[in-house]
């Protein structure tokens, strides 16, 4: 169910989304699988949503996997675990702590004022080097 705040948000963006359908989640729901689901919205509502699917997540002891292309810094923290494919195989698998420890032995540093979600990225359009990353999915476990 969408809040009055979040309907106002998803009419009065740009472009308008009054195309989209809440739903509502009813019942005890283990896995749930999002793909791109900030498309069109700003940081702070991304954010929020994924905030809020992570401590409906914990509490009811279940799993998300969410796709999302560049998340902010603080939603990026948000996540427990990573999954980055390249050309649809597995580069990385684990807890979000580890993942630049992982690269760094792969000859890939991740800048001091660069963000993490934002390198991982970037790491993609290194040809050449090993590694191209097509898809980053985030795990709320």
């Amino acid at each position: 169910m969408l809040s009055p705040k979040m309907l106002h948000l998803l009419l009065k963006s740009d472009p308008p989304m009054d195309n989209y359908i809440g739903e509502m989640i009813v019942g005890p729901i283990r896995a749930l699988f999002m793909d791109e689901i900030s498309t069109g919205l700003d940081s702070s509502t991304t954010f929020q949503i994924v905030n809020s699917f992570r401590q409906a997540i914990h509490i009811l002891g279940g799993t998300a996997i969410i796709s999302l292309l560049q998340p902010a810094p603080e939603t990026y923290d948000l996540f427990d675990d990573l999954i980055l494919l390249s050309d649809g195989l597995v580069v990385y698998q684990g807890p979000r702590e580890h993942v630049l420890e992982f690269f760094e032995s792969k000859g890939f540093k991740c800048p001091e004022r660069k963000g993490v979600a934002d390198f991982l990225q970037e790491v993609s359009l290194r040809k050449g080097r090993g590694v191209s990353i097509s898809a980053i999915h985030f795990l709320l476990l």
